[in-house]
């Protein structure tokens, strides 16, 4: 499935739904391509995934304003280790990572949210060249905002082409532009919550935006202790449990739901033989929900699970077959100073 031959560079025949430019010296452009109402595509998927069985919800849902904010608690819990370790590369590393891809680059950013750890190779990039262009891409069009303002004030060599859109709707955009050499993101093990065949999927589409001799970062957390890997999901304080069961309470909010978030918990394991860990939502006992906008009503029985999402660990083995499955070759590998988090320099062939 690999799609490693070169795309016909050309303009794009349609615009977005909008776009927003900035004034000011033009630094800041948006292409909004998200096409359908957030509300409509979550009530079809909560449908679908509680009618299915075994019973599960996407992950995306998770990130509402109060879930987001929840995600940033967690990556500050001490169990959490993941962007601590990824910092710690990023801040020794950064100018390495940087001079990995000869000439000026753009940087290119898939899932940047608030673009904190980006901050680190910005300043790289510059340190080398006089003016970055910085092409992030994320699913909300308001954090895109509200995250590429305060970059553009910080850098003022520094201009944004964002997109709002899914992975794949932006890589689809993107392979419609000629950006030059490209140094691209995938931070925060983010290639974690794919399993191997999306993961290829994933990585196929991202090679088919990049050029020979382009290079994509690739952070991705590393097997290790399960005691250590189960604690990063069950913190003590019980933040990941709310992150969790937050979905629940999204659905009562937004498609009149009646879950009773003290009648389930969050469950989280590390299942060695698949390599991953594995993170549900547990009814504690047999009850039946009510979810009016959908005119739905679902039975749980007591021990019943709701999948919500996976987290898949690699080793350097697995991150190398993962590269050369889809056009990509591994020249360097960054870790921590525990080696719990790697840093993956894949270059395109």
């Amino acid at each position: 499935m690999a799609q490693t031959a070169k795309k016909e560079q050309h303009e794009p025949t349609s615009r977005a739904p909008w776009e927003l430019v900035s004034n000011r010296q033009q630094r800041l452009t948006i292409h909004n391509l998200v096409k359908r109402d957030p509300l409509t595509g979550l009530a079809e998927d909560v449908r679908n995934g509680l009618t299915a069985s075994p019973k599960r919800f996407l992950p995306k849902y998770f990130y509402d304003e109060l879930g987001s904010q929840l995600f940033e608690a967690i990556c500050l819990l001490p169990e959490y280790y993941l962007t601590r370790a990824e910092n710690e590369i990023l801040e020794h590393y950064s100018d390495e990572i940087a001079a990995s891809v000869e000439g000026p680059k753009t940087l290119l950013e898939m899932g940047s949210g608030s673009a904190s750890k980006t901050r680190l190779l910005i300043e790289a990039l510059l340190r080398e060249q006089d003016e970055l262009l910085f092409t992030p891409v994320d699913i909300s069009a308001t954090a895109l905002e509200s995250s590429s303002r305060i970059l553009l004030q910080s850098y003022p060599r520094l201009r944004i082409e964002a997109y709002a859109a899914d992975y794949f709707a932006g890589l689809a955009e993107l392979a419609k532009t000629n950006r030059g050499r490209t140094l691209a993101l995938f931070l925060g093990s983010n290639i974690s919550n794919f399993d191997r065949e999306d993961a290829v999927r994933f990585l196929n589409a991202m090679r088919s935006v990049l050029r020979k001799g382009d290079a994509l970062l690739l952070g991705a957390d590393l097997k290790k202790d399960p005691k250590v890997l189960e604690a990063a999901y069950n913190d003590a304080l019980g933040v990941t449990s709310a992150f969790n069961l937050n979905v629940l309470a999204r659905i009562n909010r937004e498609l009149g739901g009646n879950f009773e978030l003290r009648a389930f918990k969050h469950h989280a394991f590390y299942n060695e033989q698949a390599g991953r860990i594995e993170i549900y939502i547990q009814s504690l006992m047999n009850q039946c929900v009510r979810i009016e906008k959908l005119n739905l009503e679902v039975e749980f029985s007591v021990g019943e699970l709701i999948h919500t999402e996976n987290s898949y660990k690699y080793d350097q083995t697995g991150i190398e077959e993962l590269a050369l499955a889809t056009g990509f070759k591994r020249i360097r590998t960054w870790l921590d100073s525990q080696e719990r988090f790697s840093s993956n320099l894949l270059m395109a062939n």
